[in-house]
């Protein structure tokens, strides 16, 4: 006996949670340097702590991350 299997594509959407915040990081990409300014609520924290950074140690090549929180809902 052969089993059988219905799919039905399901149309859904990923939209931006603005109650969840968005959080700003900076990593140091510098080899042998793990520096990192931790989550922040706002962008110019993050971006504070990488000019401070290069003002002590030069180095000037970061990563930055954005964060937010998305949700997805069925669009049926």
């Amino acid at each position: 006996m052969t089993a059988r299997a219905v799919y039905r594509h399901v149309p859904h959407t990923i939209r931006h949670v603005p109650d969840g915040g968005i959080t700003y990081e900076a990593f140091c990409v510098t080899a042998g340097c793990y520096a990192e300014s931790g989550p922040h609520d706002e962008r110019e924290a993050a971006q504070d702590w990488a000019l401070r950074h290069t003002g002590r140690t030069s180095h000037d090549l970061f990563r930055r991350v954005v964060t937010d929180h998305a949700k997805v809902t069925c669009a049926d």
